[in-house]
């Protein structure tokens, strides 16, 4: 899917709303598997150039079906798409998990037109590039109040496609929209030319573009990640070849197919598809990956990245502490361990997996954690007051409930939830009595589960929470000097003191350890996007 520029058409505390997770070539990010979405053959006997509609001002070209994004407004284009390898296309079905029912189709590309898709990505970034870092995002943040008009409508395709709650869906949208103009001002400072002068030389640094960009963005967050991803990708110049999750390939086509109407045709392209797409994307002619998933994948990514010496940026997978000290406010860390815990049924990158509670407070900060999760109301998310929805697919229910049965049968006690639940659905559940030798504390989980294990020092805390391969986010609630001082023995990449872990606007958010290679956002982050070159001139000697 081509996104080009065309007539416009109208549209109706910091942390980050979260990270989410996809695999390059699956489509799921814990759950580590193929996408439970349906896709279907379908032989068409014309080839795609010939099945398009003809509108005046065309935006966006049919890789996609457009009942794909059914009542929502959008036109076609005419300009020439990739030369079809075959005179077969795969029709995906996208299904809210909810209820099973059709959100909506899109039609996928063979991953033998990968090639061509980037051949037109590569054609179109020499001028995108020569616009200049000014004319460029100048041209971006054009598409400010379109996406911001349309922001209800983005959320209730997250919420129909995902499953999360609908103030949830609509919420995410709406930041989105209302932050881009933010991020745009951030990365226009961030890749300006900077100077640096000594006794005898001038540097000029520049903030050049690497090329083509691949952005394989996730199921949980289907339009902030994008935005996260493809936004600096494109201030930097860069020409973007965007692969949704197969999960919720409507609501993320949407956002960018708002934006396009805004850029030059090709700067922006869509690729749909499963894993084989993604994957296809990754070993061809791009520049420069970015990807949000599992850590398998990552490093699968990695390894046929080495192959060219591709450029990634990787968020990976997470397996996040949260430290409850003897000091702490109880009541605020258990009604964060909730919160975290739950949001978007757990199905989020900095979802806390692991609490660690001081023994001494230990039994009054269960009690509070299990009343806070059986107030929670579970159901779908398009129906008022839902505050829990499903898993996303029945593979990744699979998974969470294993780990809870395992956990259970090596002595593992369930306090809340834990009893099984019809479709996609996964209760929210409370274990205690919880160790390190179960997969539950030591395998992402992605699903809604607190688990919550005694210690009885702080060199306790530190060495439980810092035992894990991952290394992304982590939370600790006490005394505030106290807190601070745990919290920095942690190797996380981001930690929350009384809070949870993103940062003021400006920070970058950041993985350590299998939890991240690179990282976005933030001056620093939007820098990834772009290769610094350096020219150096001689100061002119004066005459003594």
């Amino acid at each position: 899917m081509s996104i080009a520029r065309g007539a416009k058409q109208s549209g109706a505390d910091r942390d980050h709303p979260g990270r989410g997770t996809l695999e390059a070539g699956a489509g799921g990010h814990a759950a580590n598997a193929c996408t439970m979405r349906r896709l279907t053959r379908v032989s068409h006997r014309r080839p795609i150039a010939e099945r398009r509609e003809s509108v005046a001002d065309p935006t966006i070209s049919v890789l996609m079906s457009h009942e794909s994004l059914s009542s929502v407004p959008m036109s076609t284009t005419n300009s020439v798409s990739p030369k079809p390898s075959t005179n077969t296309t795969n029709t995906l079905v996208s299904l809210n998990p909810a209820t099973g029912t059709p959100a909506g189709t899109v039609e996928t590309i063979n991953p033998a037109d990968i090639g061509h898709i980037v051949a037109r990505a590569r054609a179109a970034q020499p001028a995108w590039a020569a616009m200049g870092l000014e004319a460029r995002v100048a041209m971006l943040r054009a598409a400010a109040p379109d996406l911001k008009a349309a922001a209800d409508r983005i959320g209730e395709l997250a919420t129909l496609e995902m499953g999360k709650p609908l103030a949830e869906g609509k919420g995410e949208a709406h930041y989105a929209a209302d932050i881009f103009g933010k991020e745009l001002d951030e990365m226009l400072e961030a890749l300006r030319t900077e100077t640096i002068t000594d006794a005898r030389t001038v540097t000029a640094l520049h903030h050049d573009p690497f090329g083509v960009c691949a952005a394989i963005t996730p199921w949980n967050f289907p339009a902030l990640m994008p935005q996260q991803c493809v936004l600096p990708a494109l201030a930097a110049g860069n020409t973007v070849i965007l692969k949704p999750s197969e999960e919720t390939p409507l609501c993320s086509a949407l956002w960018a197919e708002i934006l396009g109407r805004h850029l030059p045709a090709d700067v922006l392209q869509v690729a749909q598809g499963a894993g084989d797409v993604g994957r296809a994307l990754v070993l061809s002619d791009v520049d420069l990956i970015v990807f949000t998933g599992s850590r398998a994948t990552g490093i699968r990514i990695m390894q046929d990245a080495a192959l060219g010496l591709k450029r990634v940026i990787l968020e990976l997978g997470g397996k996040d502490p949260l430290v409850v000290l003897a000091d702490a406010d109880l009541d605020a860390a258990a009604e964060f361990a909730v919160q975290n815990s739950y949001r978007n049924a757990g199905q989020v990158c900095v979802s806390t997996e692991r609490i660690y509670v001081h023994r001494d407070v230990a039994d009054a900060f269960v009690d509070r954690v299990v009343a806070g999760t059986r107030a929670l109301i579970q159901g779908d998310g398009m129906r008022e007051g839902t505050s829990v929805g499903p898993m996303v697919n029945a593979r990744q229910k699979e998974k969470v409930v294993a780990q809870i049965s395992s956990a259970v049968r090596a002595g593992a006690r369930v306090l809340a939830g834990g009893h099984d639940a019809p479709g996609n659905f996964v209760q929210p559940t409370v274990l205690v009595d919880v160790d390190h030798t179960m997969d539950i504390m030591r395998d992402e989980t992605f699903g809604p589960v607190a688990c919550i294990m005694r210690f009885d020092t702080d060199a306790d805390a530190v060495r439980l929470s810092n035992d894990s391969p991952y290394g992304l986010g982590a939370a600790v609630f006490g005394a505030a000097e106290h807190a601070e001082l745990v919290g920095r023995q942690l190797s996380a990449g981001m930690i929350g003191i009384n809070k949870g872990c993103g940062g003021a606007q400006g920070t970058p958010w950041v993985g350590a350890r299998n939890s991240g290679y690179g990282f976005h956002s933030g001056s620093a982050g939007h820098r990834q996007f772009a290769q610094v070159r350096a020219v150096s001139r001689a100061v002119p000697v004066t005459a003594p």
